[in-house]
């Protein structure tokens, strides 16, 4: 017998990348593609078709007994996408890296959702709509070994290990995917990008990018596969 619930439920991927046939986005459709092979809906939103801003300080949602307490309100196009996702079962954040942090489309957006659910009280209550589960999908121009080092940084102390933290905190620890050493370009000749070994780098995509490619896969499918668990 069909699960009603698991008919309904969603799964939100934002792509905080500008490109919507690329990298990060291919990852996203390969995520979305395990989603819904084990039985779930899914939705990719692309974050830069959207005409917002980070969080306005407004404090709407800290007023006591106000009717935006704990949730944004600010009326531009972010808000409905802010209630779809608050109240979905799963939540995929996926961002390229620029200057070792995710893109600023994607920060203002983690602004808008975080904040309110984050409380002035005593206790430093932090009360999500749900506890969503997570993933986090990266995408970037360097190796292995530096993007730990720089980015995620020990225990978590970098830029990307703080906004690991900050999910973790909120809601359930994200799956990380990452693609490394991507390829920026469709022909370098046109660019001035001459550090690149470009031999190198378009080797490393056909033999990597797939295997990457298949690890979004899986992870798509093994949060479908929780969240069914919770829903039955």
């Amino acid at each position: 017998m069909t699960n009603t619930k698991t008919n309904t439920t969603q799964v939100y991927i934002i792509n905080g990348s500008p490109r919507k046939n690329w990298n990060t986005a291919k990852m996203c459709e390969s995520f979305k593609k395990g989603v819904t092979d084990a039985g779930l809906k899914a939705e990719i939103i692309n974050l830069y078709d959207l005409n917002y801003k980070g969080c306005y300080s407004c404090f709407a949602c800290k007023v006591r007994n106000g009717k935006s307490y704990g949730k944004c309100n600010y009326p531009d196009e972010l808000k409905e996408v802010l209630e779809k996702v608050s109240n979905s079962e799963g939540l995929i954040l996926a961002s390229h890296i620029y200057f070792g942090e995710v893109t600023a489309q994607m920060r203002a957006f983690m602004e808008r959702l975080l904040f309110p659910v984050y409380f002035y009280d005593e206790a430093g209550s932090k009360i999500p709509p749900k506890k969503l589960e997570t993933a986090i999908i990266y995408t970037m121009n360097v190796k292995h070994d530096r993007f730990n080092a720089w980015f995620v940084g020990t225990d978590k102390s970098g830029p990307l290990g703080l906004f690991e933290k900050w999910i973790e905190m909120t809601y359930e620890k994200p799956e990380i995917l990452c693609a490394y050493d991507t390829l920026q370009f469709g022909d370098y000749s046109k660019y001035v990008a001459d550090v690149w070994d470009v031999e190198e780098k378009k080797k490393h995509n056909e033999e990597e990018f797939p295997k990457e490619l298949e690890s979004a896969y899986k992870a798509g499918v093994k949060m479908a596969e929780r969240i069914k668990g919770k829903l039955n």
